[in-house]
């Protein structure tokens, strides 16, 4: 049994095979028929005659074909913390996310100053898994020692100790500011576009710096901490 539909009307014709080639068949009462090409492929023509309506059931208004009603899409319930999510949204302020980000970033800040990473003994143990138990450097290793420099003005000292992390921390900052000057201010600042792409630069590159930084030749033995 061998199906066409027309996608205008909606019209379904069942006719049986195996097909002749050049042979035509009349699909019945919608006067539409098909044809057989010389490799066995069909082509209807025709106007069918009988239409499905927006709605109805399939086969609906067609001879020799049961109507049944398509079942529609199961809605998808959210989870535990979708809805918490959704019910924060609709009840805090729009300057409440926003001051929470900026909690944890004065949080960050405050820990970083306080533990001062700079100021340990030659022979303390890394706190850095990867380090303590191979010696090489982590992708992160650095980052709070470049972050307390930055902290302190010294920007040589925070670039030898993380690079990557010097060059994104602008960036940071801006679609920070962006993102909360528009929920809160109304601030139409130009947003940042992080594609797929970029982001994916981003780790290639920091990947490349991370073996690198660990090879033991100049210049890169000089980003080694």
């Amino acid at each position: 049994m061998t199906s066409v539909g027309d996608g205008r009307t909606g019209q379904i014709a069942a006719v049986a095979g195996p097909w002749t080639p050049g042979e035509t068949v009349t699909t019945g009462s919608s006067g539409a028929s098909v044809t057989a090409g010389p490799s066995g492929e069909t082509a209807m023509t025709g106007s069918p005659a009988l239409t499905a309506s927006p709605g109805a059931p399939v086969g609906a208004g067609q001879p020799g074909w049961p109507a049944h009603p398509v079942p529609p899409y199961p809605v998808v319930e959210p989870d535990r913390i979708t809805r918490l999510v959704t019910w924060l949204q609709a009840r805090l302020p729009r300057w409440a996310a926003p001051l929470a980000a900026l909690g944890c970033i004065a949080g960050a800040v405050g820990y970083t100053i306080w533990a001062d990473p700079t100021n340990s003994a030659p022979d303390a143990p890394p706190t850095c898994f990867l380090k303590l138990t191979t010696g090489l450097d982590c992708p992160g290793c650095g980052g709070t020692r470049a972050a307390w420099y930055l902290l302190h003005g010294d920007l040589p000292a925070a670039a030898r100790h993380h690079l990557l992390f010097v060059f994104a921390v602008p960036f940071l900052l801006y679609l920070y500011v962006a993102w909360a000057g528009r929920l809160v201010f109304g601030w139409r600042l130009p947003q940042l576009e992080i594609t797929p792409k970029a982001i994916g630069i981003f780790l290639a590159v920091w990947g490349v710096f991370s073996v690198l930084r660990n090879l033991p030749w100049a210049p890169f033995d000089t980003f080694y901490v």
